[in-house]
């Protein structure tokens, strides 16, 4: 897909690292598989990794975790 920030490349499949707040927890996940612009560096995530996310997220704040950093699971 072309990136809509730049206009100026079409994204390749990689990695970005996202960040989530809800309410006092904060939930960082790396090696998230995206769309990344090799441009300007956008990045896309498509929708059941996002809903997957705000999952995790949903389940840590509920749980009271404050910070929670962990990698993003492979495939198998």
């Amino acid at each position: 897909m072309r990136c809509v920030v730049c206009k100026q490349a079409e994204t390749v499949a990689g990695a970005t690292t996202v960040t989530l707040q809800r309410g006092e927890s904060t939930l960082v996940v790396k090696d998230v598989p995206a769309q990344v612009c090799p441009n300007c560096g956008e990045d896309y995530v498509d929708s059941e990794v996002a809903a997957e996310l705000m999952r995790s997220s949903e389940n840590l704040a509920r749980a009271g975790t404050q910070v929670d950093v962990r990698r993003y699971p492979v495939a198998a």
